[in-house]
């Protein structure tokens, strides 16, 4: 028997989704996803990871370690389109059986019915796929009495998976998070606030493979520390699943004051907008962003009408990315229901957004029209003194 197989332990199986489309760049991205693998994982204890046959085995090296909560990371690494918690014994049926029963135990006690399915991928095993679901599927029989095969609709279901290092059992598989790994798509900058909509914007920008900085203003003493607080607990939540990030906050009260008092209240909105582009663009380049990325959706508000968008982009140097544009409401709040940040979205502690907000903001405004309202303004001196306060957390 190999030394490596006989003793039964626990590992997860990894199937990668659209990485096996990237051809000859496929490599790099494994790379990538190995990376954000291992660093998902690390406080958890050692591991080894090798690939064969469109798997990535993920063989825990320390004993003790959590698989359970292993697997729960695992689900939320971009790059991933299924995982399975399985036991690896030795390639024989003695051990296939005996891991199968003690593996499964508690899903087959709990079944009205069940299935077995098996897959050879190595050929040398002396059984054929039938012959090892006929026999596992006796033997479960008779060590669970109480179950009936059902091969349509099974309550549980026993994988036997006949591979190059080993016999790997396991339940059915999980969905991963899809998409691509963090980091195979560039670096982008998040306009973060502390509403429901920019956290899903970054996580579904990150699911493209998009590693993300993060840019957050602040109006103290409009704001309280428990708004920042609350964007920091918002992208701890979102680095779950986009990996480490850096938060940078930026000193907005002079700018805000500033045009609420040289400027048309109804274009308030407006121009605050094109200043937080103007020095998003700013620290962007300064951090080899390629793009900004924001939480606006056409229609949503008054500052989110096509003219206005038009207006901000205006001042933007680089391109922005806007992940909800097509998205309803619902539709965003269900996302973020699904990623964990809705609930603190809704906190009431409010951002520089919301306090600083105009009574009838102008929603078909005219780029001509901006610029004259911003004139008054000494703009360059105002970005100055905003980007030489900026504050840096990491998440």
């Amino acid at each position: 028997m190999n030394s490596e197989t006989a003793n039964p332990r626990e590992i997860i199986l990894i199937k990668t989704g659209e990485l096996a489309l990237k051809g000859l760049n496929r490599g790099t991205f494994e790379a990538i996803l190995l990376k954000n693998l291992r660093h998902r994982l690390s406080g958890l204890g050692g591991f080894r990871f090798r690939k064969a046959q469109s798997t990535i085995y993920a063989e825990p090296l320390d004993s003790g370690i959590d698989m359970e909560e292993a697997a729960r990371r695992v689900s939320e690494v971009f790059g991933i389109a299924a995982y399975s918690l399985a036991r690896v014994t030795g390639k024989n049926m003695d051990d296939i059986l005996e891991a199968s029963a003690d593996f499964l135990g508690g899903e087959l006690n709990e079944a009205q019915t069940f299935k077995v399915e098996a897959k050879r991928s190595d050929k040398s095993f002396e059984l054929k796929s039938p012959e090892i679901c006929d026999i596992a599927g006796r033997y479960i029989l008779d060590r669970f009495s109480h179950l009936k095969v059902d091969v349509h609709n099974p309550d549980a279901v026993v994988f036997i998976e006949i591979r190059d290092f080993g016999a790997y059992i396991h339940s059915r598989q999980h969905a991963g998070a899809g998409g691509m790994p963090v980091g195979s798509g560039g670096h982008a900058a998040l306009l973060i606030s502390g509403g429901i909509d920019s956290p899903v914007a970054g996580y579904m920008m990150a699911k493209r493979g998009i590693s993300l900085s993060c840019i957050h203003f602040v109006s103290p003493p409009y704001t309280s520390e428990r708004a920042e607080l609350k964007v920091v607990s918002l992208l701890e939540r979102v680095s779950r699943f986009a990996g480490h990030m850096e938060l940078y906050l930026v000193p907005f009260t002079r700018i805000q004051e500033e045009i609420g008092r040289l400027c048309p209240e109804d274009l308030f909105t407006i121009i605050m907008r094109r200043f937080m582009m103007r020095i998003s663009t700013i620290l962007g380049e300064r951090l080899e962003c390629g793009a900004l990325i924001t939480g606006e959706s056409v229609g949503q508000v008054a500052s989110q009408t096509l003219p206005a968008i038009s207006c901000t982009d205006a001042a933007a140097g680089m391109p922005v990315l806007r992940p909800l544009i097509g998205m309803d409401k619902d539709e965003i709040i269900a996302v973020s229901r699904k990623i964990g940040t809705f609930d603190i979205s809704i906190q009431p502690y409010e951002d520089c957004c919301t306090i600083f907000t105009p009574r009838h903001p102008r929603t078909r405004p005219r780029l001509e029209m901006v610029l004259e309202a911003e004139a008054p303004l000494d703009a360059d001196r105002l970005i100055e003194e905003a980007i030489n306060g900026i504050r840096r957390r990491s998440i």
